[in-house]
């Protein structure tokens, strides 16, 4: 078995996106907006070479490898945003109570949920918007992260507590997901 002495990813910079490393901090801009976040580990050099970026570590270990993976998937990520953008799409579905659902500023809030008198509510994480059209609900961000997780808030928030889960099946739903 041969020890691998250096290992290097290689992603390619699309011609509508910008991308800028400074101080461990990349920055990608494109048309849908810009995102920025830190990619900090010991072993691992960040470059930008004529629209290539380059991730680069040297005598990797096993961890190593597994980091610089999960760095070129997260640059990844960040130019499809900035390019495509993504988006989510979820439906309300109810069989009890009409569940009636609307956006009010950073939440979105779930009503006559199961014939609750409380409305239930779930965070907006910032630079995602939400549209809701009847029992259709569209998600849209440049961030894969903040939409994902915006679209597990508001599944989190219709959690059926205190009843049978294979009678009542009310809820706000993941239907698909991908960019715009």
């Amino acid at each position: 078995m041969t020890k691998t002495t250096e290992i290097k990813e290689k992603i390619t910079i699309p011609d509508n996106a910008e991308v800028t490393i400074e101080n461990n901090n990349l920055t990608v801009k494109g048309e849908k907006g810009s995102i920025s976040r830190v990619f900090s580990y010991p072993k691992i050099d960040l470059k930008i070479n004529n629209k290539i970026i380059e991730l680069s570590c040297k005598n990797p270990r096993r961890k190593d490898k597994a980091v610089t993976g999960t760095f070129a998937a997260h640059i990844k990520n960040m130019i499809k945003g900035v390019t495509e953008g993504f988006e989510y799409k979820m439906k309300t579905v109810f069989s009890h109570f009409p569940i009636k659902t609307l956006v009010e500023g950073n939440e979105f809030i779930i009503q006559n949920f199961l014939g609750e008198r409380s409305a239930r509510r779930a965070k907006i994480l910032d630079g995602v918007t939400i549209e809701a059209k009847g029992d259709n609900i569209t998600i849209r961000g440049v961030d894969k992260e903040k939409v994902g997780q915006t679209v597990a808030n508001i599944e989190r928030a219709t959690a059926v507590r205190n009843r049978d889960v294979r009678v009542f099946q009310d809820g706000v739903y993941q239907v698909s997901k991908g960019a715009r």
